[in-house]
């Protein structure tokens, strides 16, 4: 069903992705913005981009499209929950697992898993994200932050796409570095050749990864990286960028991966402020056992 709004004299200047927010409470500004980015929203019979300031008079045509229901039947799985209360939960997610159903998805995922353990979940993302606020890769471990309902799914988000949630990563890449710590500042988009890619391209979205030294592994180095954004594939995509892939990353490392795990990430620290308790929230999750144990033989 499409909706038809005239801006008014009060409206005129405003972002046209920050006034849909208000229009389409609680839907996050992420799916807006894919709304638009995806046609659904058009000005005066155009599509337009998010970030146009509105002017008196135009005329904004939105279409919310179903979204394509599938199989979320709840599958019993051994997830490592670390935290849960009525509003939210910390997921400790393996490597391996995907986080939520798409049609190219065969295989459980965590959505599902967490449909069996969960009580409640929100439902502003969808019927195939609920209480998804954010994610990691497949072959990605760690932690998650999971919303119980809409009303703490919508501080949640919003926190993150103020970027006050810290989110820290332990990854081993491939080479030595000179430095001790570092900031990779380079905007990540679309590989202009290859869809399935992401790149460090002039028309991608701003991103900034810093990271430490930890420790170095024969021809590998241990870092702690800190996410500032959370543009997808960041990491991977940044640290392959300045000639340090992901070790065991076959999409951005060498032709010939290391191990069988996929890339050597996991989400090892969690931070943010309770979305109703206010209250200062940290996690941390120890590297799996397949990490640990590559680790140690170069002890």
């Amino acid at each position: 069903m499409m909706q038809t709004f005239e801006i008014g004299a009060k409206d005129a200047a405003e972002r046209l992705d920050v006034w849909l927010s208000s229009k389409l409470h609680p839907m996050t500004r992420s799916r807006i913005k894919t709304l638009i980015d995806d046609g659904h929203v058009t000005l005066n019979g155009n599509v337009i981009k998010a970030g146009y300031r509105l002017r008196q008079g135009d005329l904004v045509s939105i279409t919310v499209p179903e979204e394509k229901r599938l199989d979320l039947d709840a599958v019993p799985m051994d997830l490592d929950i670390v935290y849960e209360d009525e509003d939210i939960l910390v997921v400790n997610k393996p490597s391996g697992l995907v986080v939520h159903p798409a049609e190219t998805v065969k295989d459980p995922t965590l959505v599902h898993g967490l449909l069996d353990q969960a009580e409640s979940l929100s439902s502003i993302n969808g019927v195939i994200r609920p209480g998804i606020v954010h994610r990691i890769d497949k072959d990605t471990s760690g932690l998650l932050v999971v919303a119980k309902n809409d009303a703490s799914h919508h501080v949640l988000a919003d926190m993150i796409a103020a970027h006050e949630v810290r989110r820290t990563y332990i990854a081993l890449v491939h080479g030595h570095f000179k430095e001790a710590k570092g900031t990779i500042d380079a905007p990540v988009g679309r590989h202009p050749k290859n869809r399935l890619k992401m790149a460090v391209t002039e028309r991608g979205k701003h991103a900034i990864t810093h990271f430490s030294v930890k420790r170095t592994y024969g021809s590998y180095t241990l870092l702690e990286v800190r996410l500032e954004t959370g543009r997808t594939h960041q990491i991977r995509v940044h640290m392959a960028h300045i000639g340090h892939p992901l070790v065991g990353d076959p999409v951005y490392g060498p032709r010939k991966a290391v191990g069988d795990h996929g890339q050597f990430l996991h989400a090892a620290g969690l931070s943010f402020v309770h979305p109703t308790q206010k209250k200062q929230m940290d996690f941390e999750a120890d590297l799996p056992e397949w990490f640990t144990m590559f680790l140690e033989e170069f002890r």
